[in-house]
C-alpha cells in the first residue's frame, strides 16, 4: 500500500465519489494483483505443507488431507476433477495476466 499513489484516491473524492466507491473503483483494482498473488501463495503452501497440516489439523479434514485420504483408497473421479479445476484456474489466471499485460503495453 506504500507504493500506491494517494492522488488517485484524492482525485476520486474531489470528483464526488464516496469512500466505498473510491475503494472499489480505485484502491481495490490497484491492490488486486497483490491479493491474488497472496491467495495463490497461501494455496500453494497449504498443498505443499502436507505433513504439517496432517499433524496440526486435529479433527478437521483439510483439502490436502482429503486428497491424500482419497488417493490412498483409490483415485476417485472427484480428485481428478479437482486437479483439473486447479490446473484450469491457473491457466485462466496466466492467460488473463498475459492479455492484460499486452493491452497495457
Amino acid at each position: 500500500m506504500v507504493g500506491l499513489d494517494p492522488s488517485l484516491e484524492e482525485a476520486a473524492r474531489d470528483l464526488g465519489a464516496s469512500s466505498w466507491t473510491t475503494f472499489w473503483r480505485i484502491t481495490f483494482p490497484m491492490i488486486l494483483p497483490g491479493v491474488v498473488a497472496g491467495a495463490l501463495l497461501a494455496f500453494a503452501l497449504s498443498i505443499d505443507d502436507f505433513v504439517i497440516t496432517q499433524f496440526t489439523s486435529g479433527a478437521m479434514q483439510t483439502f490436502p488431507l482429503w486428497i491424500w485420504g482419497a488417493t490412498r483408497i483409490g483415485v476417485p473421479p472427484q480428485v481428478n476433477i479437482l486437479g483439473t479445476l486447479i490446473f484450469a484456474v491457473g491457466v485462466v489466471i496466466a492467460v488473463v495476466n498475459s492479455v492484460t499485460a499486452r493491452r497495457r503495453s
